[in-house]
């Protein structure tokens, strides 16, 4: 996962935790403004827009769990139901029709939830300590997603990742996967991360061995192009970034709520 903007999206987040960003004059309790009509949010004021959404509530062991009566799980179970109707509708007419659904999911944030991380990392990041967090295989589940991933394979919709993390990461991410209960179609042929040294010729166009320089619109869209080239319909793609579900390849997309960070 790579999250070269991660204070630049502190903007964007508040829109989701229902702050406004800019105002003429305007001011919140014991927060003045400046003249400038163009004053960014107060970043700490933010923070706590962020709590507040999540709940942000450390369980016993001091790990940063979101509330399940929060704002955040409410909006989760909103797109979660919804996507459980859409899935079941579509699942039927396709395989009426003889085609092959699928549903691709994001894994950071879309089925794992960093929101410790963040947390004790002041919304920053750093490779190192990421990768070290990662490699605990640790992270609770975004509320309601192992259900969700079960839904549509019950459905007979097959269950493809599509995820940031690298190659070098599959056994923590399958590790982790597993131990939130989202244990469907975890082997190599459904879970696609980015592999830098031995790139898939599917993305040839920005990717070679010597060097890689897809985007994440290119990497993400690739695969799910990839995807239906086996013989796919990929009739949902959920997310949490906008990088995850633009570029076509996708009947229908679902963007997760994510107010920490912005991945272009």
């Amino acid at each position: 996962m790579h999250k070269p903007f991660r204070f630049a999206t502190l903007t964007v987040a508040c829109a989701v935790a229902g702050a406004a960003l800019y105002g003429t004059g305007a001011a919140t309790a014991h927060q003045s403004t400046a003249n400038s009509t163009h004053e960014p949010y107060n970043i700490g004021l933010l923070v706590k827009d962020i709590d507040t959404y999540y709940g942000t509530t450390p369980d016993a062991n001091g790990v940063y769990q979101a509330s399940t009566s929060s704002q955040y799980a409410k909006d989760l179970a909103q797109i979660e139901s919804a996507a459980k109707k859409y899935i079941d509708k579509t699942a039927r007419k396709e395989l009426h029709k003889g085609r092959k659904p699928a549903v691709v999911f994001d894994i950071d944030d879309t089925l794992l939830l960093s929101l410790d991380y963040e947390k004790k990392t002041n919304y920053t990041y750093n490779s190192t300590t990421w990768a070290d967090y990662v490699a605990k295989a640790d992270r609770p589940a975004v509320l309601g997603t192992p259900e969700l991933v079960a839904y549509a394979k019950a459905k007979g919709v097959e269950v493809f990742y599509n995820s940031g993390l690298k190659e070098s990461q599959r056994a923590a991410a399958v590790a982790n996967l597993k131990k939130v209960g989202a244990d469907i179609n975890l082997d190599a042929a459904h879970m696609f991360l980015k592999d830098a040294a031995n790139p898939p010729a599917y993305l040839s166009a920005c990717a070679t061995a010597a060097a890689w320089t897809c985007t994440t619109v290119q990497y993400k869209s690739g695969t799910r192009k990839h995807i239906e080239d086996l013989g796919y319909d990929v009739i949902a793609n959920f997310g949490d970034q906008y990088s995850d579900l633009d570029g076509g390849y996708a009947d229908k997309t679902y963007k997760f709520p994510n107010p920490t960070y912005f991945v272009s």
